[in-house]
């Protein structure tokens, strides 16, 4: 696994740099960190499923494809923080070398062979993003965002170590292969294993924010910065959905029977608990924390299904739900800095993209984009992420989900126009917003991602 290896030595060289007086080497140096990790992600492409690290680590072309989005998430979300820089209170070096941190607990989420790496990652990535939400030590919300995050997820932590040990005391081993021989060959497994998968999955859905283990999420996502909410929304959530797919998959699979619908249950609740409360937030950032947990009710439906087509769909899913995700909190971050210098509460209102369209169309664009897709309208990339999840839902024979969930992304049509309808239908004051051009072509990229994939979806579809 070169990309941990990777991640681990030149996050230390970033850090190192951030003893030199200036600060604008911090941002390129972590982007050629990330674009080198990248590439070094599909280098063996081709090659045959391996084992590393005494068989706790393994790599396909699942797992690669899942690293490539969240390193390249990473690459650009990192992109939208120059304003790092030009803060003079901000630690840059700091900020970049826990997103690289953090970056290697989510690759060993994805790629773990035994339940001590999946452990080992969930505790990498979680730890940094706890500091990261409270990196904002001047502003009440980050502090208090900080504390939740931390308390509520060591709790969960600790109902997901005690599933662990349950299982390893039903099977014998942490090994997926070894726990998937036992389910295999008891027709009758002990009690213990079901329990502790529960526990573990408890602990996995809290990570993702299912209902009825979503209560933290508006509040961290509200209070963190909002480029450190981008990044929990998208690159822990994709880590989240891939590791909780290898365990069903891998060694649960054997046992559907009793665990699909407890996932169903969890699946129908985040659906409407995210679609529902998202309707009547006021701020578009804690709308967008409400949506959040709805797209995790969407992904969970192809989880439910565990079909044939639910690799792929998932991993689809996840690449057009993260791209959408930072083009929005882009122009977010933007509108924010220029309309609420005093109050993020009120630069975080819907009410602070009125007018955006007449004085900053290609910002009104790319939300409209965004929007689009997250509410899977036709001709984007979130329309086929849709289809290609209810496809997997059907194939199961799980019409009444199906039919729920239809209805739920028709609610979710009505809360993401509402920021399209204020950009182009309502007046405001907002000025030209002067954007980088680094900036701009961060957001045009993400738009025309999401526009190409919305064209021509089965490249994506094939390769994994």
């Amino acid at each position: 696994m070169l990309p941990i290896v990777l991640l681990s030595i030149l996050g230390l060289v970033v850090l190192f740099l951030g003893f030199q007086k200036s600060k604008n080497l911090l941002l390129p140096a972590t982007l050629l960190v990330l674009a080198i990790v990248l590439v070094a992600n599909f280098l063996h492409w081709n090659d045959m499923p391996s084992l590393y690290f005494k068989n706790m680590l393994f790599e396909n072309k699942f797992t690669m494809a899942f690293s490539g989005i969240v390193i390249f998430s990473a690459f650009l979300i990192v992109a939208l923080t120059r304003g790092f820089v030009d803060d003079e209170s901000a630690q840059p070096a700091e900020y970049y070398t826990l997103m690289l941190f953090s970056l290697v607990g989510a690759v060993m989420m994805i790629g773990f062979e035994n339940l001590i790496m999946l452990f080992v990652g969930i505790e990498i990535l979680s730890v940094s993003m706890f500091i990261l939400t409270g990196s904002d030590k001047k502003n009440l919300r980050s502090n208090e965002a900080a504390l939740k995050y931390f308390l509520m997820g060591a709790f969960a932590t600790g109902i997901m170590l005690f599933g662990m040990a349950l299982l390893y005391g039903a099977t014998g081993s942490f090994n997926l292969t070894a726990i998937k021989g036992y389910v295999m060959a008891n027709n009758a497994p002990s009690a213990m294993l079901y329990v502790g998968l529960l526990m573990l999955l408890i602990g996995m859905l809290f990570k993702v924010s299912a209902a009825p283990f979503h209560f933290w999420t508006p509040d961290v996502y509200d209070g963190a910065p909002t480029i450190f909410t981008t990044y929990m929304s998208t690159i822990v959530k994709t880590a989240g959905f891939a590791a909780i797919y290898r365990l069903l998959s891998g060694s649960f699979s054997g046992i559907y029977s009793f665990w699909w619908m407890t996932l169903a249950v969890i699946t129908v609740l985040t659906l409407l608990a995210g679609n529902i409360t998202a309707v009547y937030q006021t701020s578009f950032k804690r709308m967008m924390a409400y949506s959040s947990i709805s797209h995790a009710g969407y992904l969970l439906l192809s989880l439910t299904a565990l079909t044939n087509q639910s690799q792929s769909a998932i991993v689809f899913y996840s690449l057009a739900y993260s791209i959408a995700t930072i083009s929005a909190f882009g122009v977010l971050m933007l509108v924010a800095k220029e309309t609420g210098v005093h109050s993020y509460e009120n630069a975080e209102r819907f009410e602070a993209f009125n007018g955006l369209g007449k004085k900053n169309p290609l910002l009104a664009f790319v939300l409209t984009v965004s929007m689009l897709s997250l509410a899977g309208i036709p001709l984007t990339a979130g329309f086929w992420g849709k289809f290609f999840v209810f496809s997997s839902a059907a194939d199961r024979g799980l019409t009444w989900m199906l039919v729920i969930a239809i209805l739920m992304s028709t609610v979710g049509i009505y809360y993401y126009f509402k920021a399209i309808i204020a950009a182009y239908m309502r007046e405001g004051e907002l000025s030209a917003i002067k954007v980088s051009p680094f900036y701009r072509l961060i957001l045009i990229a993400t738009t025309i991602i999401t526009l190409v994939f919305g064209l021509m979806p089965d490249f994506l579809k094939g390769l994994v």
